[in-house]
């Protein structure tokens, strides 16, 4: 079972060829291929080369898809979250900022409709979040988790804008009603405060969904 694993990481070694990220993703695939290899102990070594490829793929499928997914690069990604985020605070500046100079009757069934689930909308947003760190893990492995970070702090400066500007009312406080209770207030501090811990968990599971 030792020199299957050992040809195995050899051949994808090979395959990879000089891509920076390769000692990651072959410590990833070391990971993954002890784990496997225990489970199948029992079985001969082409039964248990056959139950491998059948699960990770072989070598050369596995290095074409890190090749494809490495053409993505952490700059592209992170800006991409970042312009993500403010699109949804424009878009739900937009729309707070009409409701309350617009007298639209449309638009106030839109906001009565919004503000009348509010924790769909935070869980929704968590989920955006979410979604950050597990595409980061899944496209870069064990090299994304200083991107998570960073893109995490660049995408939170709306979150902080709008809290300062709110709390020091150059927004009026008025224009949020009735969504500003204790209540969503306190659940939003505590939301926020569990955002970067929630990213680092979706970044993990999306890593180990890598390989």
């Amino acid at each position: 079972m030792e020199r299957l694993k050992n040809d195995f990481l050899k051949e994808l070694d090979r395959r990879l060829g000089t891509f920076a990220e390769k000692e990651s993703i072959l410590r990833d695939y070391e990971e993954h291929l002890d784990e496997m290899l225990v489970d199948s102990f029992s079985l001969g070594e082409e039964e248990a080369r056959e139950a491998l490829y059948a699960r990770l793929g072989t070598p050369k499928e596995i290095a074409d898809m890190w090749k494809e997914e490495l053409t993505v690069t952490p700059s592209n990604m992170k800006w991409l979250f970042i312009l993500l985020n403010i699109l949804l605070f424009a878009a739900g500046s937009a729309l707070t900022a009409a409701h309350n100079v617009f007298e639209w009757e449309w638009l106030s069934f839109v906001w009565r409709y919004l503000t009348s689930i509010p924790f769909i909308i935070a869980f929704v947003y968590i989920f955006f979040w979410a979604l950050l760190g597990y595409e980061i893990g899944r496209s870069f492995g064990s090299n994304g988790r200083g991107l998570v970070r960073k893109t995490f702090l660049a995408a939170l400066i709306p979150n902080l804008t709008l809290m300062v500007l709110t709390l020091t009312g150059i927004i009026p406080y008025e224009w949020f009603y009735p969504l500003l209770t204790k209540t969503f207030i306190a659940v939003c501090i505590i939301l926020t405060a569990l955002l970067y811990p929630i990213c680092l968990f979706a970044y993990q599971w999306g890593k180990k969904s890598s390989v």
